[in-house]
C-alpha cells in the first residue's frame, strides 16, 4: 500500500505550518533519514526527514503553501515493491474527521421561535429626547454660556427658573458646588471594553493608494496573540533599580584581554555586558528560588534550574532562545551559546526546544541607547528583566558628587506568582551580583 507522508508537528503547540520547500520531487527515491522538505513554523524553518523508504509517487501540497494543518497528507510514497504510477494515481486521502454523533431522536418539526414581545412604550421623559439620545435641558442663553466657560455640564445643574429652567444664578451656585446633581450611576452590567476597529474601519481613515498592505506572517501573529493575552490576563507590577557597573566593565575588559587565541590569533570569546546580565539573573534566581516559578491554575511550578530566555531581534519580529541551566555555565560558555543562537535565530534555524520554555527572560535595548523601559512578560514566565544602556551619571557618595557608570534595569513581575517584597528581593540580588561580578563565580 502507498505510504502517506503527513505534515509533522514540530513542537507541542504547533497546529499549522507552511510548506516552504520540497527538497525532493516526484519520482525521486528516498530512504529513511533523507531530508525531503522544509517546514516553516511561527519562528523557525525546520527540515523534515523521511521515515520510510520508497519513491515519491505524488506531491499533494505544493511548496509555498501556507497554514497546512498538522497530520494532513502532504505527499504519497510508493514502497519498493509498488508501482509508482499506480500509487500516484490513487485518490488523494482526506484528513480524518471526528465521527458525528447521530441525534438520539429525529425531530419531526423544528420548533418555531416564540413571537417577540412588543417593545415597552417609551417613558414620557423620553419623548422629549433629542435625536442624539440626550434629554433636552431648558436653560437661558446666558446660563449656557456661563456653564460652558466654567466647564460644567448643564445636565448636572438643578434649575430654579420656571419649569426647572437653568438660569445664570444656578450656574453661579454650581461653581461653588451648590445645586449640583449626583452623577448618574454606572450600569450594573460587567465591564465593557471598546471593540477594536475592523480592517475596513481602519482603511477608511487613510487615502486610498497612500499605503501598502503587508500580510502578517506566522511569527507576527504569534507575537500579537501571546503578548495580547499576557497583557489582558497577567496582573503585572514593575520594579526599577539603578546599578553601578563600573567593576563589571573593568572585569570584562580584563577577561577579554586574557582570552586565549585561535590559530588566526583571534580571541576564542569576547564577553558582552549582556553575558554578565544573563549570568547575574540566573544566579539571582537561585538565591531567591521562590521567584524561579511559573503560575498554573493547579499549582506553582518551582524550577530547579535557571533557564534564561534572551530576546533576539530578527526580521519581522523577535525570538527568545534559552540558555539552559545558566547558573552552572561560565561567562565564556554563555557568550558562545548566545552568538550561536543569535546567528541561527536570524536565519530561522532554531529548533523549537531551543526557544520554548524557560523560567524567565532578559530583554536588553541598551545597544539602542534606551536607558529605561518595561518589558511584557511572556507566559509561562513569571518575570522578565528589561535592561537599559550604561551611561555616565552623577551620583552622591559620602556627601560628594561623583561620576559613575550606571545602568537602569526594570523587573516585570506576575503578581499571581510573585508579591512585591519577593520581587524586590530578586532585583536586589541581581543588583548585588551585577555590581560585584566576582560574586557570580562563588
Amino acid at each position: 500500500m502507498p505510504i502517506n507522508i503527513l505534515m509533522p508537528a514540530l513542537s507541542p503547540t504547533m497546529e499549522k505550518g507552511n510548506l516552504a520547500k520540497w527538497l525532493k520531487k516526484e519520482g525521486d527515491k528516498v530512504k529513511s533519514g533523507d531530508v525531503i522538505a522544509e517546514i516553516e513554523t511561527d519562528k523557525a524553518t525546520m527540515e523534515v526527514e523521511a521515515v520510510d523508504e520508497g519513491t515519491i509517487a505524488r506531491i499533494l501540497v505544493p511548496e509555498g503553501t501556507q497554514d497546512v494543518p498538522v497530520n494532513d497528507v502532504i505527499a504519497v510514497l510508493a514502497g519498493d515493491d509498488e508501482d509508482v504510477k499506480t500509487a500516484g494515481a490513487a485518490p488523494a486521502p482526506k484528513p480524518a474527521e471526528a465521527p458525528k454523533e447521530a441525534p438520539k431522536e429525529a425531530s419531526k418539526e423544528a420548533p418555531k421561535p416564540a413571537a417577540a414581545a412588543p417593545a415597552p412604550a417609551p417613558a414620557p421623559q423620553a419623548a422629549a429626547a433629542k435625536g442624539n439620545g440626550q434629554a433636552r435641558i431648558f436653560s437661558s442663553p446666558l446660563a449656557r454660556r456661563l456653564a460652558k466657560d466654567a466647564g460644567i455640564d448643564l445636565s448636572r445643574i438643578n434649575g430654579s427658573g420656571p419649569h426647572g429652567r437653568v438660569v445664570a444664578r444656578d450656574v453661579e451656585d454650581a461653581k461653588s458646588g451648590k445645586g449640583l446633581k449626583a452623577p448618574a450611576a454606572a450600569p450594573a452590567a460587567g465591564p465593557s471594553i471598546a471593540p477594536s476597529m475592523s480592517d475596513k474601519q481602519i482603511l477608511a481613515l487613510f487615502e486610498e493608494g497612500s499605503y501598502e498592505i503587508v500580510p502578517h506572517d506566522g511569527m507576527r501573529r504569534t507575537i500579537a496573540q501571546r503578548l495580547t493575552a499576557s497583557v489582558q490576563t497577567v496582573p503585572v507590577f514593575y520594579l526599577t533599580m539603578d546599578c553601578d557597573i563600573g567593576k563589571l566593565l573593568v572585569a570584562r575588559e580584563e577577561i577579554n584581554a586574557a582570552a586565549p587565541k585561535d590559530k588566526e590569533k583571534k580571541p576564542l570569546y569576547k564577553l558582552s555586558v549582556n553575558d554578565f546580565v544573563i549570568k547575574a539573573m540566573a544566579v539571582a534566581l537561585q538565591k531567591i528560588p521562590n521567584c524561579n516559578v511559573s503560575w498554573t491554575e493547579g499549582g506553582m511550578l518551582k524550577h530547579k534550574h535557571s533557564d534564561i530566555g534572551v530576546a533576539v531581534a530578527m526580521p519581522g519580529g523577535l525570538i527568545t532562545p534559552i540558555i539552559r541551566k545558566a547558573e552552572t555555565k561560565t561567562l565564556s560558555t554563555i557568550s558562545s551559546e548566545m552568538k550561536d543562537f543569535a546567528t541561527r535565530a536570524r536565519a530561522r534555524k532554531l529548533k523549537p526546544e531551543e526557544y520554548q520554555g524557560g523560567t524567565t527572560a532578559v530583554s536588553n535595548l541598551g545597544m539602542y541607547g534606551i536607558n529605561h523601559f518595561t518589558a511584557v512578560i511572556n507566559p509561562p514566565h513569571a518575570t522578565i528583566l528589561a535592561v537599559g544602556t550604561s551611561e555616565e551619571r552623577p551620583v552622591v557618595r559620602a556627601g560628594k558628587i561623583e561620576i559613575a557608570q550606571m545602568m537602569s534595569v526594570t523587573l516585570s513581575c506576575d503578581h499571581r506568582a510573585i508579591d512585591g517584597a519577593l520581587g524586590a528581593e530578586l532585583i536586589g540580588a541581581f543588583k548585588q551580583l551585577i555590581e560585584n561580578p566576582v560574586m557570580m563565580m562563588v
